[in-house]
């Protein structure tokens, strides 16, 4: 058996059962991904594929297995790989951060500024996705680890660092009635349109379950996945904004109005997250260093360096 073989293997589910993609990817022609395959269930005995004529559209029961194994096997391997550059030079080579867009806006930004002082041959590549999209990227090991707050703790095959704990804020255009209040109460947010995260982004889920507990139903009119939409359509006059706590700068945002509102919500826990026995290489242990001395040193009080829970892995 040969690695090519589950490569092609590989490259293929990902491709969504296309060969002709598969093969463009790997920069080979189709017939050599062909035959990767063909030689694979010959040498194992077995179909891997459903199949609806001469189309792949699935994997059999035994394909599922083997796959799962194919991509446990292309980690180590990867991770072989690593220890020797680690060995040769452990201060070049490419650091891929899955994120969402949060993250490599509002918190990422002195954190690689400081990882490129250190590390200058080092190329960073920001990968941006959905929570869904960030622990497969990392369970694949197309990226070195990711970032975000839902998904990554439920994940078995990952690796998780708790890193740090971040609430909400209230945005409005200047002068807002909600600014007079001494003290807003969910009620008081329900009397007014609001803009925040989609489903599935940046505590969403708990924000809704929050009203929902108190027997309420917000007005939101709009959600995106990106803070910075949220806060034109705020500045659009169509709603008041919730957004995450670091993605509001007063200093910088003199245009919005913003108030902290963390006693309404629960915390959120923002993770670091890789594959389970993954080598990480020199300069990957020093990025999440950074990221945490970087919680550690905030002083604002957006970001909360979270206490461990006793799944978490400390670094």
């Amino acid at each position: 058996m040969e690695l090519r073989q589950l490569q092609s293997l590989l490259k293929l589910i990902d491709c969504g059962f296309s060969v002709s993609k598969a093969a463009e990817q790997m920069f080979v022609v189709q017939s050599a991904v062909s035959q990767h395959l063909k030689k694979l269930e010959e040498e194992l005995g077995a179909e891997l594929f459903i199949r609806r004529g001469k189309r792949l559209v699935g994997l059999t029961e035994i394909g599922e297995q083997v796959a799962s194994q194919a991509r446990i096997t292309l980690a180590s391997v990867n991770s072989i790989h690593a220890i020797g550059k680690d060995y040769i030079n452990r201060n070049e080579g490419i650091l891929r951060i899955g994120c969402t867009h949060t993250q490599a806006r509002y918190v990422l930004p002195p954190v690689i500024k400081n990882f490129n002082r250190a590390y200058s041959r080092v190329e960073v590549q920001i990968h941006q996705g959905n929570p869904r999209q960030l622990v497969e990227w990392a369970s694949n090991d197309e990226v070195d680890f990711s970032i975000c707050t839902e998904e990554l703790a439920l994940s078995k095959q990952l690796t998780n660092i708790p890193c740090y704990r971040w609430n909400r804020s209230l945005i409005t255009l200047p002068g807002h009635p909600l600014h007079e209040l001494d003290e807003i109460r969910l009620e008081d947010l329900c009397g007014f349109p609001l803009v925040t995260y989609v489903y599935g982004f940046t505590g969403r889920q708990h924000f809704s379950e929050t009203f929902e507990a108190a027997g309420l139903e917000p007005h939101v009119v709009l959600s995106a996945a990106d803070t910075d939409i949220i806060k034109t359509y705020v500045n659009e006059e169509m709603g008041v904004g919730i957004i995450a706590s670091m993605g509001f700068d007063p200093a910088d945002e003199t245009w919005l109005q913003g108030r902290d509102i963390s006693h309404l919500f629960p915390w959120e826990v923002t993770r670091i997250a890789y594959l389970n026995d993954k080598y990480l290489r020199h300069y990957e242990r020093k990025f999440i260093d950074l990221l945490l001395e970087h919680v550690a040193r905030s002083k604002d009080g957006r970001l909360r360096r979270p206490s461990p829970t006793r799944n978490d892995k400390l670094p």
